[in-house]
């Protein structure tokens, strides 16, 4: 298992540089869509906390209630190959248009294949609006702000 390295950030401009760098690792076009998802994701929940990881396997930033990833409503997730929103309670949510992949006991996804466009659709919209109000802990009044939590020293090329 690689070895993360815990990172606290205690400004906004030190988290602004930090995100910056884990995005220069991708192709630019890639860290384009990335920026889009995030700034939408972040229109849409302004007051959520968001739980930045540079993994092994993919940059995740977890859109949450609280600043646990337990009370994450949904998340970033990128890697070189595209950029999904992942619900780790979407086992749980309701799912009508039948958008939401995977197979395990708790955790669904949407591939974000046009980005933001996908993010946009009005399904896609529902199953975040359902993972917002199913949360245990509602989103916080104030605006919302951004914690690197950790990075992994070796991880998977993002080119």
């Amino acid at each position: 298992m690689a070895a993360k390295k815990k990172v606290v950030a205690d400004s906004l401009e030190v988290v602004t540089r930090q995100v910056e760098a884990f995005l220069d690792k991708f192709e630019p076009a890639m860290a384009e869509r990335i920026r889009e998802v995030r700034a939408a994701l972040r229109k849409r929940m302004p007051t959520a906390i968001e739980l930045v990881y540079d993994n092994y396997n993919f940059f995740v930033i977890g859109y949450c209630s609280a600043p646990r990833s337990s009370d994450c409503i949904c998340s970033l997730a990128a890697d070189k190959n595209g950029v999904g929103l992942s619900f780790y309670y979407g086992a749980d949510l309701p799912d009508p248009e039948g958008i939401l992949q995977g197979s395990g006991s708790q955790n669904r996804f949407v591939r974000l294949v046009d980005g933001v466009r996908t993010l946009k659709e009005p399904a896609v919209e529902a199953v975040i609006q359902a993972a917002i109000e199913n949360g245990e802990v509602p989103l916080p009044k104030e605006k919302g702000y951004a914690v690197v939590r950790s990075v992994s020293e070796k991880q998977r090329p993002r080119r």
